[in-house]
């Protein structure tokens, strides 16, 4: 078993003999609005990245917007899950590229028809995955395992509860 594979085994049955440790609070993402529709998004350790808007809603484009992060967490998160599963699985994979992408409609996100969400209409996923040796059948089921399990995916299609507390300064 690879290191991934044997990490994985080790933080489950470290879990399932500590299972309050299995929840907790993930680590705040940080937003600060630098100028214009630019903002720089910082985590505890000091890490950042940044997004702007399209200059069609007044932004400068000069990073990703938001809504592309999105995106990306969602490709980034697919991925590692099918890695994490072909670890514990023994599968060695040669290639694993995910492509997410959506459907939008400006008008929600807007306020100019209160019909329409602000959100995507809709998310398509596409995989391509090579494992050396694997059976088409095992890889696909690997990687239905992997987005079943990945928690960008999850918060994607399940109604998560969100608060929200404003503190006007």
């Amino acid at each position: 078993m690879s290191s991934i594979g044997d990490a994985l085994v080790k933080t489950s049955a470290y879990l399932k003999a500590h299972p309050v440790e299995a929840r907790y609070t993930d680590s705040a993402a940080v937003a600060r609005l630098d100028s214009g529709l630019k903002v720089t998004v910082t985590a505890p350790d000091g890490r950042s990245v940044r997004t702007d808007m399209s200059t069609g809603v007044g932004g400068t484009d000069t990073a990703v917007s938001p809504g592309w992060l999105f995106r990306a967490a969602l490709a980034a998160c697919d991925t590692t899950l099918i890695a994490m599963r072909a670890a514990m699985l023994g599968v060695t994979l040669s290639a694993v590229e995910v492509t997410i992408d959506s459907e939008s409609n400006d008008y929600g996100i807007l306020g100019i028809d209160a019909s329409v969400p602000p959100g995507p209409l809709s998310v398509r996923t596409r995989i391509k995955v090579s494992a050396n040796g694997a059976a088409p059948a095992a890889v696909r089921e690997l990687v239905d395992w992997a987005v079943a399990h990945c928690p960008v995916c999850d918060a994607t299609k399940r109604a998560v509860p969100v608060s929200v507390e404003v503190e006007v300064a």
